[in-house]
């Protein structure tokens, strides 16, 4: 999202605006968690720091006095607050384990794999003050904060910072390439390790570092080593846990520091009264708590898009095995099958379930900027569509180069109506390739060269997906993540019911999908917004418009 947005939003946040405060909540507490997790490598304080931060941010927003400073603002209270908490900890004892290593969610839910994985394990063996100036770099490489950010969130020059993130990259690859060897079968490494507790310490780091640089087995590489920061490219925000709360009004605390930095009796009387407000992936409850809502069944996300998203690109990571992500179906009611599925994991029809008959919208025909078929293979690459009728969007999703997060495409600038009518192809994406070795090969990916992964409640792709447009609108591929493209081709009625009544012959899996009711009451896409963001993978995840 641009800055010009985010000025608005802070200055009617600071005026009492409560979807404005709604708004920069859900949007920057993912970066805050992202900051504070990896700072303190989960420990179970991280939950209190952030409310901290975000406590204190709320506090003293009408403090800020220039809007385009917010984020330097905030990660600079985040980062105090970490070494505040530091100064005030109690010394733990060794065998007291964190209540969540950031680095193992990290791994886990972003589905990491080879070298990327190496990296975010290698985090373990840094020492507090190297583990908090990673959490800063590692968002820096990844296009959310700037090397000036950076600095002065941590209080020092921008020469100053270069030469402590120099040095902590060097502990980072030593550590990298600790992990590398406990990977290994070296037996001096093992014999060696006979008298280690498992746990990543300083101490440890040297020793094994020292076996390492005498080690022919052990110091060798068997393959190209890439550098961390061009790992780290790319690479999204670790999602919020489900179910994490913060709470920025409730009781007296929050009320007094909120009142301090002169909101309004109005707002918080507002802020802590039941409400339903949406946010792009929190919702205001009783008691003004934010609760991240996410399906239970859903698989490991990528996190939502920060409003600092970057394009960059990404070298492929090294290929191993891991287990296909199953997308259990939320529960619905069968009569909920038009028009209430958009947020939800839905349900794949049998394969020899027929579709519902294909209600018959007026048609007009369809103009598109990029003619009859436009193929988008890239970040930013986008087509406008004008007219009245139906439109194809395939599917083509490459994890063999690159598998991660998709950030979804995102529908912009609508002018009139847009509604998701079908879904065809003969085959949802999670579905076993035609004559795949053990039906474990999808459209998603597959265990040897990794898996496509969606966002939190975002419904399963099929091969084809049918829409329909009155109006204009536009369609931007937003790859920033997993690899992949899509085509638009502007379609018809009797095309879109061809495709989807056609059976399971020829190598096809199932029948189609009919979303469409014939009224307003049909699904409009998840991202879709009329306003023209000037960073599309941005729009919030939305069902209605």
């Amino acid at each position: 999202m641009d800055s010009q947005h985010w000025r608005a939003v802070i200055t009617a946040a600071q005026s009492g605006d409560r979807q404005a405060l709604d708004e920069l909540v859900a949007g920057w507490l993912p970066l805050v968690y992202n900051i504070v997790g990896r700072a303190l490598n989960g420990h179970a304080d991280v939950d209190d720091v952030v409310q901290e931060t975000m406590l204190r941010a709320v506090g003293n927003l009408g403090s800020l006095r220039d809007p385009d400073s917010f984020r330097s603002w905030l990660v600079a209270i985040a980062m105090r607050q970490i070494r505040d908490r530091a100064r005030r900890r109690i010394p733990e004892r060794l065998e007291e384990a964190a209540a969540s290593d950031f680095a193992e969610l990290t791994v886990l839910r972003l589905q990491l794999e080879g070298q990327r994985r190496e990296v975010a394990e290698a985090v373990r063996w840094l020492d507090d003050e190297d583990r908090q100036l990673l959490s800063l770099w590692w968002l820096e490489v990844a296009g959310e904060l700037t090397r000036r950010e950076l600095a002065a969130a941590v209080g020092i020059t921008r020469q100053h910072a270069a030469v402590r993130v120099q040095r902590m990259k060097e502990r980072l690859e030593t550590s990298r390439g600790i992990v590398r060897a406990l990977d290994g079968v070296c037996p001096d490494l093992r014999e060696l390790t006979g008298r280690w507790n498992g746990r990543p310490d300083s101490v440890w780091r040297k020793r094994l570092a020292r076996h390492i640089r005498g080690c022919g087995y052990c110091g060798g590489t068997r393959e190209t080593v890439v550098p961390a920061e061009r790992l780290l490219v790319g690479i999204a925000l670790v999602p919020l846990p489900v179910g994490f709360t913060l709470s920025l009004a409730f009781g007296g605390k929050t009320a007094v520091a909120a009142g301090s930095a002169g909101w309004s009796a109005k707002l918080l009387g507002a802020l802590t009264k039941p409400a339903v407000a949406m946010t792009a992936g929190a919702t205001i409850v009783a008691g003004g708590a934010y609760v991240v809502t996410q399906p239970p069944d859903a698989p490991p996300p990528k996190a939502a898009v920060t409003p600092t998203a970057t394009a960059a690109s990404e070298p492929p990571p090294s290929a191993s095995p891991t287990p296909i992500p199953t997308l259990s179906p939320t529960a619905t009611k069968k009569a909920d099958l038009y028009g209430s599925l958009v947020d939800a994991v839905d349900r794949a029809p049998d394969p020899d379930a027929r579709p519902a008959a294909l209600p018959r919208r007026p048609e007009s025909g369809i103009t598109s900027t990029g003619g009859p078929k436009a193929v988008m293979q890239h970040r930013g690459d986008s087509v406008t569509l004008s007219g009245r009728g139906y439109v194809l969007v395939r599917w083509q999703i490459s994890p063999h180069a690159r598998p991660g997060g998709v950030v979804m495409p995102a529908w912009t600038g609508l002018k009139g109506k847009l509604f998701h009518v079908a879904s065809g192809g003969s085959r949802r994406m999670d579905d076993p390739l035609p004559g795949a070795p053990n039906g474990y090969v999808t459209g998603m990916g597959g265990p040897d060269i990794g898996y496509a992964v969606l966002p939190p409640g975002t419904q399963q792709m099929w091969q084809n997906e049918y829409f329909y447009v009155d109006g204009t609108v536009t369609l931007t591929q937003n790859e920033r993540g997993c690899d992949y493209g899509i085509a638009v081709f502007p379609s018809d009625w009797a095309a879109v019911d061809k495709d989807v009544n056609t059976g399971p012959a020829q190598g096809a899996i199932r029948y189609g999908l009919v979303r469409d009711t014939g009224t307003d009451s049909a699904p409009v896409p998840q991202y879709v917004t009329r306003a023209t963001p000037a960073d599309p993978a941005t729009v919030p995840q939305r069902s209605r418009v």
